[in-house]
């Protein structure tokens, strides 16, 4: 598989998820076991339940899978990070149109191969239709993007929604640098008055 310019190849994401475990394998389970618990008691955001989100939820956990020991796409809350970034009026557009048009290409494919949707099928059935969609160069450079909010996610500032209460940073044992922004400081705040729910709560 290729890298691709700007952006990061799936192979080369799991390389360093498996560098960040290898780095992390001492991340005590009775943490994240607690922090699951807490998040199903959180009420989820409406939007979380129209078909476009709820297929990428899929495509996210399926790209950054979650362990006992290490946190995955849900634990680090990567929708809500995607959707606070790229629904931002002050964010790039043409970043919103390529993820929500990628995601009609792969149901439509999910369709044309399975009968179902994507949300539908099991583990082997997504792998398959997630490694013909990434024969394209058009389907390489989604899954690169998907990859690289994934990955920002799980770095990024809680502010943002992604990494709550720095969950990502305490797997990777980061200490991250002070002052952390406050939300009202936030650059997509800072940048536009409509505001952003940043928990999903």
């Amino acid at each position: 598989m290729t890298d691709l310019a700007g952006g990061i190849s799936r192979r080369e994401f799991l390389n360093r998820l498996a560098l960040l475990s290898s780095l992390a394998a001492c991340y005590p389970a009775a943490i994240l076991a607690q922090s699951r618990l807490e998040a199903k008691a959180h009420k989820q955001p409406d939007w979380l339940n129209q078909d476009t989100w709820k297929t990428l939820v899929k495509v996210q956990e399926h790209l950054f899978p979650a362990s006992t020991y290490a946190p995955g796409a849900i634990d680090i809350q990567a929708i809500v990070y995607l959707h606070n970034t790229i629904e931002n009026p002050a964010a790039d557009g043409e970043d919103r149109e390529f993820v929500l048009n990628g995601v009609g290409w792969l149901n439509d494919l999910a369709q044309d191969k399975t009968r179902q949707p994507f949300v539908a099928l099991g583990e082997q059935q997504r792998e398959t239709l997630l490694r013909q969609i990434e024969e394209s160069r058009a389907g390489r450079n989604w899954l690169s993007l998907l990859l690289t909010y994934l990955l920002e996610a799980l770095l990024a500032d809680p502010v943002y929604g992604g990494n709550p209460d720095g969950v990502g940073w305490k797997w990777l044992e980061h200490q991250p640098g002070y002052p952390t922004p406050p939300e009202d400081k936030s650059w997509y705040r800072l940048a536009s008055p409509v505001r952003f729910q940043h928990k999903a709560t």
